[in-house]
């Protein structure tokens, strides 16, 4: 199996540090507001790494923090007249109840930031011990980057590079280089010495305050993975500067290379060649697209381009999603009249064996989602003509459907057509394969009669109630 490493720029074999162990980390969201579905690929994405590692044989523990102490968060939360902790307890909430109803759920736990304060401010005492770090009076503790001769290592940027990134740069004027970062946030005091508007702070011999942004994922790491792990993924806008002061913090504190053995970052979601941002408000939120789409048909969604490529966001492309699901729900639909019946005289198709390894050498292949359902619609077209002859490979089909019922998420519950409709849509398909398309468009209009509409597609008909 390979993998693209955005460290080497390579696709390298896949070889964890602990045989068959997965240590997995993958950035999570900042908890201010509803994810939008750009930040629901990379998700959906991850959970697909992580169940298909284990499909194949692997024990993956797979983290992902959720940042719920922020700028951004006590910003919203002040503008909205609501305490920070309890305003991002909030959208956490919204978070996991999205994320659970796109079928994400692979994750092997979720770490809040503020769950692990302790484990923040020892590793900004041991950079601070080990000459990384310095005070900035009234504003904080600061990672000072010359101290780190590697940096830039992942992004191939430089420290003097550092502020004209597009992802959160702290800013002061009292920086010795350009590109140092905040570990450690001094509270701003009101005049009776509290924190200014309810803005959440921990006692500390640091000093009263709060994480920076980018220390919480390392120390996160640091405590269920030690200074070492295996994987670490996310969108591709955090290469920098958050992963490369990931990588700063960690090798500097614990003194040990590299602190990550595979990178891997998932292309932006663009609508009208533009990444999709809550900044540029072109964005669609995860919550607002599953009351419109099913989860498999955003997954399909999803992992219709490969990873590393960006992907267009556009109604013409959900329809195509929705069309393919569709598709297979059909096909799994025409298997279901061999439920329960003896299978010893059906066709034991090798063509259908091979299938199955094309599918896992495209997974293999740093991933290949696209290819490996490319594969599985060439079955599917290949399969219906057989299935009138009642002999099909039944054994082998289960555990195609099966795989990505499971590992994709991809094959819907069965969805059943009144008989009447069914029966017209069969005969409608007829019509198209033969090319008599009068007779098509005259079934059309019967089955739109009875209340659905009917799309053609790349992947074929789909057919639903009208709105």
């Amino acid at each position: 199996m390979k993998i693209y490493n955005s460290l080497s720029k390579t696709k390298e074999e896949f070889a964890p540090r602990e045989d068959k162990k997965v240590r997995m980390f993958v950035c999570g969201p900042t908890v201010y507001d509803y994810i939008h579905i750009g930040n629901a690929r990379t998700f959906v994405f991850f959970d697909v790494v992580a169940k298909y590692l284990r499909h194949i044989g692997f024990e993956v523990q797979y983290i992902q923090n959720i940042t719920d102490i922020d700028d951004r968060i006590i910003l919203r939360s002040q503008e909205m007249g609501q305490e920070s902790l309890v305003f991002a307890k909030k959208y956490e909430e919204i978070f996991l109840k999205d994320v659970a109803e796109v079928g994400i759920n692979g994750v092997s736990q979720y770490a809040r930031a503020t769950d692990h304060i302790l484990e923040v401010m020892q590793q900004v005492k041991t950079l601070i011990a080990k000459g990384h770090a310095y005070k900035i009076e009234d504003d904080g503790w600061y990672f000072d980057l010359s101290t780190f001769s590697d940096y830039g290592k992942l992004s191939g940027r430089t420290a003097e590079q550092a502020e004209d990134a597009t992802s959160r740069i702290d800013e002061s004027i009292n920086k010795r280089n350009k590109g140092d970062f905040a570990l450690w946030k001094f509270s701003k005091m009101d005049s009776t010495g509290s924190p200014q508007a309810g803005e959440p702070a921990w006692e500390s011999e640091l000093g009263k305050g709060r994480p920076g942004w980018h220390i919480e994922d390392t120390a996160i790491t640091e405590k269920y993975f030690g200074p070492q792990y295996d994987l670490h993924g996310a969108g591709q806008d955090l290469i920098f500067p958050h992963h490369e002061a990931e990588i700063a913090q960690q090798e500097s504190a614990s003194g040990i290379k590299p602190f990550v053995k595979y990178w891997m970052h998932s292309a932006f979601l663009v609508n009208k060649e533009k990444k999709m941002s809550k900044s540029l408000g072109n964005f669609m939120s995860l919550n607002e697209a599953l009351k419109i789409y099913s989860s498999e048909t955003l997954r399909f969604y999803f992992l219709s381009a490969h990873y590393r490529s960006s992907l267009d966001f556009s109604e013409e492309i959900l329809k195509q999603a929705e069309a393919a699901v569709m598709r297979i729900n059909e096909f799994r639909n025409k298997l279901r009249q061999f439920e329960g019946k003896d299978l010893s005289n059906q066709e034991n198709s090798e063509e259908t064996k091979e299938t199955y390894h094309k599918i896992i050498k495209a997974m293999d292949d740093d991933f290949n989602a696209p290819e490996a359902i490319g594969a599985f619609f060439e079955l599917i077209r290949r399969t219906n003509p057989k299935i009138e002859t009642k002999r099909v490979a039944m054994v082998e089909l289960i555990k195609i459907l099966n795989f990505f019922e499971k590992v994709l998420g991809i094959v819907p519950e069965p969805i059943i057509y009144p008989s009447e409709v069914q029966e017209l849509i069969d005969q409608r398909e007829k019509s198209r394969e033969v090319k008599d398309f009068t007779s098509a468009d005259q079934l059309r209009s019967q089955i739109e009669s009875l209340g659905y509409q009917i799309d053609d597609t790349i992947y074929g008909t789909l057919v639903k109630p009208k709105k």
